[in-house]
């Protein structure tokens, strides 16, 4: 009895893909009336095994060798590739497993400043005709002019904060907080001035001791250096906290 169902067998397929240059394994999906021919010229790009040293190799469940794929002219539908099997790519020209990753192989290319400043289309020429960045000579002047305004801002704000004053500290963006200068000066960690700043409570990032140099002495988690302008010399004194209270 004629029921009127066509099955139609799905035309394309998705396989696994693996190869004796990589231990890595990628999923493709190819339409199953492209020839074995066709295949390997995809698997070329995929794996990097060139296409003249080229074998094929189809396992099934459980990573079953069922056959291999020896017939260029023949449909990949034409082979028992379905869904989730995996096709070996054997490279015959006695490539290694790794080798395509292997930069130490390759060799490198180096050019002196001076050849690449001669080059017409590279970026920096582009950069240089665009006056882009550190071409711009106004641009760079007026960021250079501003940055030694703010340093001289932070320096006459630094010339006006004693050690051991108490301070209030308030960065944008952060709780304000209490403590006492520790510290007033230049650093090791960055450039410009900076007050070290010992909290009344935990809210620092270290005892004052910085990338393993001492600046000052502190509990742990109560030091901290924040920027001249950031700090507010004052009567400030310490909070009672009710620490004694039962």
């Amino acid at each position: 009895m004629d029921s009127g169902i066509t099955v139609v067998t799905n035309p394309t397929v998705h396989v696994r893909i693996t190869s004796t240059l990589s231990s890595f394994e990628v999923q493709r999906t190819f339409n199953r009336g492209i020839t074995v021919a066709e295949l390997k010229g995809k698997l070329e790009l995929i794996v990097g095994v060139p296409l003249s040293f080229m074998d094929l190799e189809i396992f099934g469940a459980a990573d079953k060798f069922l056959q291999k794929m020896d017939d260029n002219e023949a449909l990949l539908g034409s082979y028992p590739v379905d869904d989730d099997c995996r096709i070996h790519v054997l490279d015959r020209s006695g490539g290694q497993v790794g080798e395509l990753f292997d930069v130490s192989k390759v060799e490198k290319f180096e050019l002196t400043d001076d050849a690449y400043e001669k080059r017409t289309e590279s970026a920096r020429s582009f950069m240089k005709e665009k006056r882009v960045g550190r071409f711009n000579e106004e641009e760079q002047a007026k960021k250079k002019a501003e940055s030694a305004a703010r340093e001289a801002e932070q320096k006459a704000a630094a010339d006006a904060i004693s050690v051991g004053s108490r301070c209030k500290v308030e960065v944008p963006g952060q709780p304000t907080k209490v403590g006492m200068v520790m510290y007033v000066g230049t650093t090791d960690f960055k450039p410009g001035y900076w007050v070290g700043v010992r909290y009344d409570e935990p809210l620092g990032k270290h005892n004052g001791t910085v990338s393993g140099k001492q600046y000052f002495e502190c509990e742990n988690k109560y030091g901290a250096f924040v920027k001249p302008l950031s700090v507010k010399v004052g009567d400030f004194p310490e909070e009672d906290y009710g620490l004694d209270e039962i």
